[in-house]
């Protein structure tokens, strides 16, 4: 459902108990669920992946299209839901995973060797394109920045947004602010209403923007507050989201 980290020293152990003690709350009450990908394997067999995709191929249009996906509490999995679903050719995508210190990397890692596009951890600089998705670093503000033609991130240390960071905000913000082509939002389950607020920015600079649904959701919390407040085109499942998402882009040829 979420992850800790282990306090760094005896000074901070009020900050870590109260921490595990919230997040404890928050998984008591959250949807957990098993699905066929990965119910029965175990802890070394990778999730079965589902039916290959086809390509979305060499349309010009695709290479001028950009994608941001932000989650929290319970989105390690769904992120790899729909991450699993989608084909190599993917447009560059940026993601945005609540996740302390240490489990970033991690992370990508793991959906770099699950997933059909590569996957890693993002540095400062990075190109954003096709066939590659970056994850935010842990304790860095991930942003958007466009020079020239291209657009690149930015991945700096800096205050919190929402409360986080990397905040899903923050890089839906830079994404409405810097982005001229074509792009998408994602916001999936999580605690609280970052990305919320930057992806109403998205929507409103004409971004198509999907929400999971209430359904699917470990914590719907993100995607309930994006909603309410019209961020969101078109809800979906977690299983659903990648196929949504391929109509879209595939509308754009």
């Amino acid at each position: 459902v979420d992850f800790v980290r282990k306090p760094a020293s005896q000074d901070n152990m009020d900050a870590f108990v109260t921490t595990l003690t919230q997040k404890v709350l928050i998984a008591s009450a959250a949807k957990v669920r098993s699905t066929p990908a990965t119910a029965g394997t175990s802890p070394t067999q990778a999730p079965h992946l589902s039916a290959a995709p086809l390509p979305l191929g060499q349309a010009p249009a695709l290479n001028q299209v950009l994608i941001g996906l932000g989650a929290s509490t319970g989105g390690t999995e769904a992120t790899l839901e729909v991450m699993k679903r989608l084909p190599a050719d993917i447009p560059g995508m940026v993601i945005v995973q609540h996740m302390p210190p240490g489990f970033t990397k991690m992370y990508a890692d793991r959906l770099n060797r699950l997933c059909r596009m590569e996957v890693r951890e993002a540095r400062n600089g990075d190109e954003l394109h096709r066939g590659l998705a970056l994850v935010a670093p842990a304790d860095l503000q991930t942003r958007v920045v466009r020079i020239g033609s291209k657009y690149t991130l930015s991945c700096m240390p800096g205050e919190k947004v929402s409360g986080h960071r990397p905040s899903v905000d923050a890089l839906f913000q830079s994404m409405s602010e810097a982005v001229q082509c074509r792009m998408v939002g994602i916001i999936m389950t999580g605690m609280g209403q970052d990305g919320a607020a930057g992806l109403l920015a998205m929507r409103k600079k004409g971004a198509y923007t999907i929400g999971q649904d209430k359904e699917s959701s470990v914590v719907y919390g993100m995607p309930a507050v994006a909603h309410e407040i019209g961020a969101v085109c078109v809800q979906a499942s977690c299983e659903n989201i990648a196929g949504v998402l391929i109509r879209h882009l595939k509308l754009l040829r």
